[in-house]
């Protein structure tokens, strides 16, 4: 199956020279509305608020925020531990407006190494089956698909279930 993303072609334009500084940090309360609406408009999903709360409890290491000079949320990568030895991408987004900047890349960087740091041995994510940029980018971080998921998201669209070990 990991045909799927080498059959995409690769992007073409280089990330935005000019885009605005980020800084990584750990997600805060404050944080809720701009993670809320960077999940809206990138991901298509609405959750209670309460469930950032409760999953940054369970592993705060592994909710990371990139912030703007300002300190406003602009991408975040919220990853959770619910299966021994596995940390799981549950959910990854960059503002439309900062795409293609290295955000992304900076935040996976980032998740990977506090993956490794925990002994973890395998990340998981799950991704949109028409999703083709994202599956590229999570191809080039070496994820491999491994599942189909059948009308996984609340939209019905099916996904793919990806993984990677960590050495």
């Amino acid at each position: 199956m990991r045909c799927i993303a080498e059959s995409v072609a690769p992007p073409t334009s280089p990330p935005t020279a000019s885009a605005p500084a980020v800084q990584l940090r750990g997600f805060q309360i404050r944080d809720i509305p701009f993670v809320a609406s960077i999940v809206a408009e990138a991901l298509n999903e609405h959750y209670d608020t309460s469930l950032y709360v409760s999953l940054s409890e369970a592993w705060p290491d592994g909710f990371l925020v990139a912030g703007d000079l300002l300190g406003r949320p602009v991408g975040f990568l919220l990853g959770v531990t619910q299966v021994e030895g596995e940390g799981r991408v549950l959910m990854f987004a960059v503002d439309r407006e900062h795409r293609r900047a290295g955000i992304g890349s900076q935040l996976m960087d980032a998740f990977l190494q506090r993956a490794r740091d925990r002994g973890l041995r395998r990340a998981t994510l799950e991704v949109r089956v028409g999703n083709a940029t994202a599956i590229r980018f999570y191809t080039r971080y070496g994820f491999s698909v491994i599942d189909l998921l059948r009308g996984y998201y609340s939209d019905g669209e099916n996904g793919y279930q990806m993984a990677r070990p960590l050495p």
